[in-house]
């Protein structure tokens, strides 16, 4: 399922803020509205700090958060992005490797325990 992202009206977000301030639990809301906890609290924090005027907030990035760089696309870029994917990739198999190995011996010497017990093995016939 992909999350899409939800637009809320102004006046939306001021009555479930003023619900926060006048003392509902955001853990409440959250549950009631389907609304991440941070979402809340960031509109709490806004409400409280610019009135409604704080939740008037356009979509996008926020102001005064910087863009974080692309990933270089070339191909120099693209086979050490592959050969590091290969890399972690042998990492998981040898520790599957390495757990099999001692389910293994462990499979193994338990058998080796119960038929050196000294009873005798059950051939499935009766004997008359």
């Amino acid at each position: 399922m992909s999350a899409k992202n939800r637009v809320f009206a102004k006046e939306f977000k001021v009555g479930v803020a003023q619900r926060i301030v006048n003392g509902e639990s955001v853990s409440a809301l959250h549950h009631e509205l389907q609304i991440k906890r941070s979402v809340l609290y960031r509109w709490r924090d806004a409400y409280r700090k610019e009135g409604a005027a704080g939740l008037d907030r356009p979509p996008g990035r926020p102001p005064g958060v910087p863009n974080l760089p692309r990933l270089a696309t070339g191909p120099d870029e693209a086979a050490a992005r592959r050969v590091a994917e290969l890399e972690r990739k042998i990492g998981q198999q040898a520790l599957d490797l390495d757990f099999l190995r001692r389910a293994f011996k462990r499979v193994k010497e338990s058998r080796r325990k119960t038929t050196e017990s000294g009873a005798t093995a059950s051939t499935g016939r009766s004997e008359a």
